[in-house]
């Protein structure tokens, strides 16, 4: 039916993204990096300038600063624009000319496009409706800018668009030539307006093998992606997708809404959920002759439960067990609907989305029944540079999380080691104490009874080629799914627990707390009988891990069980940023006998 929406919504902090499903909303989470400072939500480089005989700027103002003796001046910019929009901005650039020696090389590509070239941000900027809230109706405002002696002089520029955003991603059956997607979304309460969106899809012959290319095919229909830009922090916003058709006439969905992540390093109340291999239920019962995910509806209601109480939830790997057979990514995402429609719902890649033989994949197993990652990386949007290879860095407020792809390579000189020691080194401890790795198969510490007949208690060269990395940066913890039930690791250093305690946890980041926690939703995995001396809880049940941040010194961490929401396991840590500072056994920074 194209008159049905099913909606994915994802935050990112410059590409704030949202991504749409036919029936759910996802809400993500935060790109590092992106908000730091204000000026990193332009992506200037990015920028292609053309003139426009619609808009002109005026400055009013001295011509030379200093000549009387003084250090700064107020400068007046009157700007007029017959087609106003609310993401217009003008910028205030020194020097004035731009001197293409201080750009780095552009490829021939840009070359060729012939669009100028700029390589430098602005040293401040002002958006068009700062001082006049009416400038989106007369296209008109003045805004005042103090320039100080900054050794050059300089140039003002008017541009619309390339700052943060959200995407909005959602799928219909209306290709382009049958209808416009747009979304209409604004403040709650407030006046809405409409962005446009683009159109893509996957094809049958995208998919590498049966029953993903066969009889698991079924077409995905048209996804639509639209930016919603210049998100404010804390701030509840409503939206609505629509189809303007070729008649004229309006397809509109439901009216959805969201409250947008805090500023990365904000202090205030955080509650982060975690958990992997989740699948989907019908209701009806129908579909689960094998009753492989009998879980997954009892985590499903358990969150809806206390949605109220949770502000992102982060799925690492295993999402619907689709396993080549389309359709059940519909069934997966109307499941999950309740959640991902008002909280941000962040993915990790598993070996159920992902592992195909002779794929790019690590792996040569059949476990993505042929779809090789192409539906979960077509659905979902998350902030990786290249979202075939799924590893990438989110914020939300004071975590910090770096997100791994275990069905690619990230042993060390892999692409992805690179990426994990600088998702790691970028960490801000100071404003995000919270550090969190994580990722779909068992990269550190796993009771599991197939890896104990292993003798390897992990994925094969798992944690021999990241420890160094969770040890030298510190990492708070390590989150990990694919096996089917709950175990917490004691703070684990070179191989050996380095703290005693099982409740609390203060003072300096003297090792790495490793939890699986893939009990989501599908069939319960075995312990082995052994007793491993680093496991500090174990629990063979369904289940989720709930991190509560109260401010950038203390944080709760429960494991809660999906038959009731109750707490079966838990601790908390207490620390000031100076002891994440503080030199630990071997990892130490070099210093000098210089005083």
């Amino acid at each position: 039916m194209r008159k049905k929406f099913y909606l994915l919504l994802v935050l990112l902090s410059l590409t704030n993204s949202v991504s749409c499903e036919e029936k759910y909303i996802r809400l993500g989470a935060h790109e590092h990096g992106q908000m730091e400072h204000p000026l990193s939500g332009i992506k200037i480089h990015n920028i292609v300038v053309a003139l426009s005989k619609s808009a002109s700027i005026e400055v009013d103002g001295p011509t030379l600063l200093g000549s009387k003796g003084e250090d700064f001046e107020w400068v007046t910019i009157n700007l007029r624009n017959a087609e106003p929009s609310q993401d217009d901005w003008v910028g205030v650039f020194s020097p004035a000319n731009f001197n293409e020696s201080i750009c780095p090389p552009q490829t021939s590509k840009e070359k060729q496009s012939g669009a100028p070239f700029i390589c430098t941000a602005p040293l401040k900027f002002k958006f068009a409706n700062y001082s006049n809230v009416k400038y989106t109706k007369t296209g008109k405002t003045s805004l005042k800018f103090r320039l100080i002696n900054q050794r050059g002089d300089f140039s003002f520029a008017f541009f619309s668009g390339g700052l943060q955003n959200m995407t909005v991603t959602w799928t219909s059956g209306y290709n382009i030539d049958e209808a416009v997607p747009f979304v209409e979304w604004g403040w709650k309460g407030q006046e809405q307006k409409r962005s446009p969106a683009g159109t893509l899809t996957f094809h049958r012959n995208s998919m590498c093998g049966s029953p993903a290319r066969t009889v698991g095919w079924r077409d995905p229909g048209f996804i639509h992606t639209s930016f919603l830009k210049d998100l404010w922090p804390n701030v509840e916003y409503t939206y609505k997708l629509g189809h303007l058709l070729s008649n004229g006439s309006v397809v509109m969905s439901k009216q959805y809404s969201f409250k947008s992540p805090p500023f990365p390093g904000q202090e205030s109340l955080q509650r982060i959920v975690i958990f992997g291999d989740m699948g989907k239920q019908e209701r009806d019962g129908s579909n689960e002759y094998a009753d492989y995910q009998p879980g997954s509806l009892m985590t499903t209601d358990t969150l809806v439960k206390d949605l109220d109480n949770i502000d992102a939830v982060y799925l690492i790997g295993d999402l619907p067990y689709a396993n080549g057979y389309i359709s059940q990514w519909d069934q997966f995402t109307a499941q999950v609907e309740p959640i991902a429609s008002r909280v941000p719902f962040m993915i990790a890649s598993g070996n159920h989305e992902r592992t195909w033989e002779n794929s790019g994949s690590i792996y040569n197993g059949l476990d993505s029944g042929g779809e090789c990652g192409v539906p979960a990386e077509t659905l979902y949007y998350v902030p990786a540079e290249n979202r075939a290879k799924f590893w990438y860095a989110a914020d939300y407020g004071m975590f910090h999380f770096c997100i791994g792809d275990t069905e690619h390579d990230w042993r060390e000189g892999s692409e992805q080691y690179k990426f994990i020691e600088q998702c790691f080194a970028s960490a801000n401890r100071h404003k995000q104490p919270w550090l969190i790795f994580a990722a779909h198969r068992v990269l550190g510490y796993s009771s599991n009874d197939w890896y104990a007949k292993e003798g390897s208690f992990e994925e094969p060269m798992g944690r021999e080629h990241l420890q160094k990395l969770w040890q030298k940066y510190k990492v708070d913890m390590a989150f990990y799914g694919h096996v089917h039930n709950y175990e917490r690791v004691c703070p684990i250093y070179q191989n050996q627990c380095v703290n005693k305690e099982t409740s609390h946890y203060s003072g300096v980041v003297n090792g790495t707390i490793h939890v699986v926690v893939g009990g989501g939703g599908s069939h319960l995995s075995q312990f082995t009988s052994l007793n491993t001396r680093w496991s500090v809880f174990k629990d063979y049940d369904w289940g989720f891990v709930k991190l509560t941040a109260f401010n950038q010194s203390s944080l709760l961490f429960e494991y809660k069980k999906s038959k009731d929401g109750k707490v079966y396991d838990s601790f908390t840590i207490s620390r000031d940023y100076k002891d994440v500072l503080a030199c630990v056994h071997d990892a130490c920074e070099p210093t000098t006998l210089a005083n």
